[in-house]
């Protein structure tokens, strides 16, 4: 079983207590999906976001994970979409320019290398509680950045008129399918190899700058 050895190899590299790992902003993504009068389901992205997960190999059940979504990075690929769902028709993105997601438990899932992760999901100035049907597909060092990492995919399915969203009910599905996926890597770690990018970027641009004089 892939998800028992993952947690033998934290265990073995002697995470024996919860890790903690810091979301990865350029993985950390959300696609939504809905039914258009019967005829399309249309799908917008949300990116960047930011959080923190702690995982604990031993008991993922201890685990936990916040997660923020910025819903200025809404995009369906219709400039005019995206304004309309930015707007105060649907998510108002001036007055609420965020998503957030806080586990409240963690339990097992049906099936190899799953979790339930139920929380609280705050949109649109409205919380509700959520549960995310959770898939581990890695866990492991990043080979490119050498950092020990971890990632899942989650898929949920909420009503949108739940959270002040329901314009257009029912001609445009209240039942908004989302899925999302998401890679944290080790906090510490990931810092550390930030920061050695930052100062190898920096003197690449000195360099580079240097030879134009």
């Amino acid at each position: 079983m892939k998800f028992r050895i993952a947690c033998l190899l934290l265990i073995a590299a002697g995470s024996s207590d919860a890790a903690t790992y810091t979301l990865e902003p350029d993985y950390t993504q959300a696609v939504f999906r809905w039914e258009h009068l019967g005829f399309s389901h249309p799908t917008a992205q949300l990116a960047q976001g930011t959080g923190t997960l702690e995982f604990d190999a031993m008991n993922p059940a201890r685990s936990t994970v916040k997660v923020s979504i910025p819903l200025d990075s809404l995009a369906t690929g219709v400039p005019a979409l995206d304004e309309h769902l930015k707007s105060k028709d649907f998510f108002e993105v001036a007055k609420f320019p965020t998503a957030v997601f806080t586990s409240t438990k963690v339990a097992p899932g049906m099936g190899k290398e799953r979790l339930k992760v139920t929380g609280d999901l705050t949109l649109h100035g409205v919380t509700k509680p959520v549960t995310l049907d959770v898939a581990l597909l890695k866990v492991g060092t990043n080979v490119r950045t050498g950092v020990a990492t971890v990632g899942f995919t989650a898929t949920t399915t909420i009503k949108r008129s739940d959270f002040g969203l329901g314009a257009f009910v029912p001609q445009v599905s209240d039942a908004i399918q989302i899925d999302l996926t998401t890679q944290g890597a080790e906090a510490m770690a990931y810092e550390a190899y930030l920061q050695k990018e930052a100062a190898r970027k920096k003197a690449a641009a000195e360099k580079e700058s240097a030879t134009k004089k």
